[in-house]
C-alpha cells in the first residue's frame, strides 16, 4: 500500500508539473516539464533524504553521544536497523526522520531539542520518529518535500517572468497564465504536502509510546515543543514542514485547514488516554 501511494504521488507530481509547464511554455514547456519530472522522481527516490539533510546542514553525531545511544537502544527495542543520527544547529526544538526505507533511514534532531528535553522526553520523540521509519512514512514524506519544493520553484519562475517580461516570441501568450501559475503553484505544493495523511502522526505517536515504554514521555515533550515553536523561530523550508514532529512554521499561525499536522493538544490527549488505559 505504501509503495502504491508513493508511485501515485510521483504520478500526481508529473501531471502537476506538466500542467504548469504548459501554462508557462506551451507544448515545449510541457515536454520540458515531463523530462524534468522524470529526473525529479528518480532523484527524489534515491537522493531526496540527502538533499533534506543538506538543506538543514545536518551533521552526523558522535557514536558516544547521548542521543546516539538513545537511538541505538530504541532501535534495538523496536527491532529496526540502526538509522544514521544527525544534529541540526537550530535553537527551535524539533526533529524529523528521512530515508527511503528502514535500512536507509536517518533521524535528525535540533540542538534546541537536546537543550530542553530530559532523557525520557527525548526517548519519546526519537521513538516517534522511529515510528515513521517502521510505518514507512519517511519515503513518502521526503518525496513530498522534494515535490512541493519543485512546484514552489515554478511559482518563483512565474513571478520573475511577470516582473521582467518575456521575449517577443512569447508576446502572443496569455499574460494571465503567469498570474495563474503564481497563485495556483503554491496551492498545489500545499495540496501535495496535505496528501500525507495527518493520521500518520497519531500512528507514530502510538508506536513511539510503546517503544519508549511510557506515553507520557512523548506527551510531555510535545507540550514543550509546542510552546517553544511559538517562541523560537526556525529557518525552515515550508516544503519540508510536514516532516517535523511539530510544525516548525506554527509561529506564523498558519490556518488549521492547511496545517500539515494534527492539533498538538489532541495528540497529547490521545497519549494521556493511552497512559490511563495502560497503553
Amino acid at each position: 500500500m505504501k509503495t502504491l501511494k508513493t508511485f501515485l504521488l510521483m504520478f500526481v507530481m508529473t501531471i502537476i508539473l506538466m500542467f504548469f509547464g504548459n501554462i508557462l511554455g506551451g507544448q515545449r514547456g510541457m515536454t520540458i516539464a515531463l523530462l524534468f519530472s522524470f529526473g525529479m522522481n528518480f532523484f527524489s527516490y534515491w537522493f531526496s533524504d540527502k538533499m533534506v539533510l543538506s538543506m538543514y546542514k545536518a551533521q552526523p553525531v558522535n557514536e558516544d553521544s547521548k542521543v546516539y545511544q538513545i537511538v541505538k537502544r530504541l532501535a534495538r527495542n523496536a527491532d529496526l536497523p540502526m538509522p544514521k543520527v544527525y544534529i541540526i544547529n537550530q535553537s527551535q526544538p524539533n526533529a524529523f526522520a528521512t530515508g527511503r526505507n528502514p535500512k536507509h533511514a536517518a533521524v535528525a534532531v535540533t540542538r534546541g531539542l537536546l537543550d530542553i528535553l530530559d532523557d525520557d522526553e527525548l526517548s519519546g520523540v526519537i521513538a516517534h520518529e522511529l515510528g515513521h521509519v517502521n510505518n514507512r512514512d519517511i519515503l513518502i514524506g521526503t518525496i513530498a518535500a522534494s515535490m512541493a519544493g519543485a512546484i514552489t520553484y515554478l511559482a518563483h519562475m512565474a513571478r520573475w517572468a511577470a516582473i521582467f517580461g518575456r521575449s517577443d516570441n512569447d508576446r502572443d501568450e496569455n499574460p494571465f497564465a503567469l498570474i495563474a501559475t503564481m497563485i495556483l503553484a503554491p496551492i498545489a505544493a500545499m495540496l501535495v504536502q496535505m496528501a500525507i495523511s495527518r493520521t500518520r502522526e497519531y500512528k507514530a505517536d502510538a508506536y513511539g509510546a510503546k517503544v519508549s515504554g511510557n506515553p507520557l514521555y512523548l506527551a510531555r515533550a510535545l507540550r514543550k515543543l509546542e510552546m517553544s515553536s511559538k517562541r523560537i523561530p526556525m529557518s525552515a523550508n515550508p516544503a519540508t514542514s510536514h516532516m517535523f514532529i511539530v510544525n516548525p512554521l506554527s509561529a506564523e499561525k498558519m490556518a488549521s485547514l492547511f496545517s500539515t499536522h494534527p492539533s498538538t493538544a489532541m495528540r497529547i490527549q490521545k497519549l494521556e488516554d493511552m497512559s490511563k488505559n495502560g497503553l
